[in-house]
């Protein structure tokens, strides 16, 4: 049993798009300007390092749209990053923004490259480097960068004070703002870090509560153990929910009785993986997946359900913690057996919700405590949700696509009320 890979992600993302856009009758204008980025930059750079010699390193901004406000999206770095996997995940960010109810549009970037096989010194001028080369096309009223899959807080700081020595020179406090998920001295905003986990494990909080399903008795499966994984483990725990098996780009283990989630997480700080994880078992992507288990949660990358997946998962629910982890053929399998998804633009938004406060917080020159913060993600992320369970009813559809229309509706009314230029 393999993960289907092969489908095109941008293409998925743009047939879920079209399906969204057929069902609520999109206007054929707005669906053309929506179905293609406004600006495509690719930039190659060099960067000399650690043992003195060059290397050329090839980067993507991906502007997707700014209708309603800056454009806003992670920056990926991993080695098979690609220009239609990052024209993917700005589609998906302006989708996400529009549906959260953010004056914010959609971007993404990212860089071709292993950071596990790089010192943090390279890692530095690699980030330095790009930001340079992407100059003036960033920007803390234009284009607002954040962390991504590859990319942390640390990540970011070197993005913010290269852009302040560059570009933003003249008003350096004033700039913070140019990305978000920077550290707390940084100018960051608290529940940053924990913030897409936090916002997916309200969800689940919520479906749980409209299902009188007792989710201190859950068990679950998580595919991924980065930020939102882990993060999503650790806030599920003190719930009561028991992970019974983890799989990440290294290995799978299991542990019916519930894996501790404590130790998981000082073995995947000290190792870089779950697999060897002495307190479970070792087993293999196709046991994973075929777990017994209340829910799923993908929080690693797209396409990893797929029509060899989804037959075999034995799951109430699929929340959906990375983007576009099930594809349509995994999508249409689940539901007709009756599994229930929550999709990736409705259920991993909390990262931009923060990111928003955290924008917010920078422009404003201010610093909010966490149950601030914490109590507007859980606003913003249920209305959201509530919204497109009202679009699902009306348009008879399923929650994915009603998470789309939502999108799209705030768009077309955008354009519809601005116009065209000139």
């Amino acid at each position: 049993m393999k993960t289907d890979f092969r489908r095109n992600f941008y293409e998925v993302t743009q047939q879920q798009f079209e399906k969204a856009a057929d069902v609520m009758g999109l206007p054929g204008d707005v669906r053309a300007i929506l179905a293609e980025p406004k600006s495509v930059i690719q930039v190659n750079f060099p960067v000399r390092m650690d043992d003195g010699k060059l290397r050329l390193f090839q980067g993507y901004r991906i502007q997707h749209n700014n209708i309603l406000g800056p454009y806003k999206g992670g920056v990926r770095y991993h080695p098979e990053v690609s220009l239609n996997e990052v024209k993917a995940l700005a589609a998906l960010m302006t989708w996400k923004c529009s549906l959260a109810g953010l004056p914010l549009g959609g971007a993404k970037g990212g860089v071709q490259i292993d950071p596990t096989k790089h010192s943090r010194d390279e890692l530095m001028r690699v980030t330095r480097q790009f930001t340079h080369a992407l100059g003036t096309t960033i920007g803390v009223d234009f284009d607002i960068p954040a962390p991504d899959m590859g990319t942390n807080a640390q990540t970011m700081n070197w993005i913010m004070d290269t852009y302040m020595n560059t570009v933003g020179f003249a008003n350096r406090n004033q700039v913070r703002g140019v990305v978000t998920g920077k550290s707390i001295s940084c100018g960051g905003s608290e529940g940053r870090e924990k913030a897409t986990g936090q916002g997916l494990v309200y969800l689940i909080e919520e479906w749980a509560r409209e299902k009188r399903f007792p989710l201190s008795k859950a068990t679950y499966i998580l595919q991924g153990f980065g930020n939102v994984g882990s993060w999503a483990a650790q806030l599920l725990h003190c719930l009561g929910a028991r992970c019974v098996a983890v799989m990440d780009h290294k290995g799978c283990v299991s542990q019916r009785d519930g894996i501790a989630v404590g130790a998981l997480v000082q073995h995947v700080k000290a190792s870089g993986s779950v697999d060897g994880f002495p307190a479970a078992r070792a087993i293999s992507p196709e046991e994973f997946w075929a777990t017994e288990a209340d829910l799923a949660i993908p929080a690693a990358l797209e396409s990893q359900i797929g029509r060899n997946v989804a037959p075999a998962m034995r799951v109430t629910l699929v929340a959906e913690g990375a983007n576009g982890p099930t594809t349509p053929d995994g999508d249409e399998i689940l539901r007709s057996r009756g599994i229930e998804i929550l999709p990736d633009i409705l259920a991993n938004a909390g990262g931009v919700m923060v990111s928003y406060f955290e924008w917010t917080q920078n422009k404003n020159s201010e610093q909010w405590d966490l149950e601030e913060v914490d109590a507007g993600l859980k606003k913003k992320i249920l209305r959201a949700y509530s919204t497109a369970k009202q679009a699902m009813e009306r348009y008879k559809t399923d929650l994915r696509t009603a998470c789309y229309i939502v999108a799209l509706d705030r768009l077309q009314a955008a354009y519809s009320e601005r116009g065209i230029f000139p």
